[in-house]
């Protein structure tokens, strides 16, 4: 019993961790939240590298930029996601730290990050940010713009509270990968 209530939650864990995946995969670029030596929130986009979701979600960075600063001071992080094409919005935290691996950048590079880049991989300040992802919460809707203005209508008129679709709180667990709650 204890083994089929463990293979359950194994299965919940890896549906959640593909549907954060499939939210995010076609989102390009999140808003990466640090925190300032003096406490304050710092927010800045973040363009997210396209690859299977398995907890981890990877980052280019030069070495010595603020945010590497901020996040050595305070690995904690937020990543804001968003397309409201598909009324899809994904809150990610989870604690960062600064990767300096010329094979794992090989791995993650992209042609568009010359952009940043010009000496590509051979960038003396080219670096990595990896976040290990905790937490997340998503809000993700499934029906069309009609079915949720109906929604939104009959709410207003019946006085009952608009549900608009799917939201949901994951968290990782770090010996067993995410989970629902």
């Amino acid at each position: 019993m204890a083994n089929k209530k463990a293979d359950q939650k194994d299965v919940g864990q890896q549906e959640a961790i593909a549907h954060l995946g499939k939210l995010i995969q076609d989102i390009k670029v999140a808003m990466m939240t640090t925190i300032e030596a003096d406490g304050t929130l710092r927010s800045r986009p973040m363009w997210t590298h396209n690859r299977d979701f398995d907890g981890e979600l990877w980052f280019f960075t030069r070495e010595h930029s603020a945010k590497v600063g901020e996040v050595e001071h305070d690995h904690h992080v937020n990543l804001s996601y968003s397309d409201p094409t598909k009324d899809s919005f994904v809150s990610v935290s989870g604690r960062c730290r600064l990767v300096l691996d010329k094979e794992k950048a090989r791995e993650l590079w992209n042609p568009t990050l010359k952009a940043w880049f010009p000496d590509g991989l051979e960038d003396p300040e080219l670096a990595l940010l990896c976040v290990k992802v905790e937490k997340a919460e998503y809000w993700d809707t499934p029906n069309s713009r009609m079915v949720q203005l109906i929604g939104f209508a009959k709410a207003v008129l019946t006085g009952e509270t608009y549900q608009p679709g799917d939201n949901e709180k994951v968290r990782l667990d770090t010996d067993a990968g995410l989970s629902v709650h």
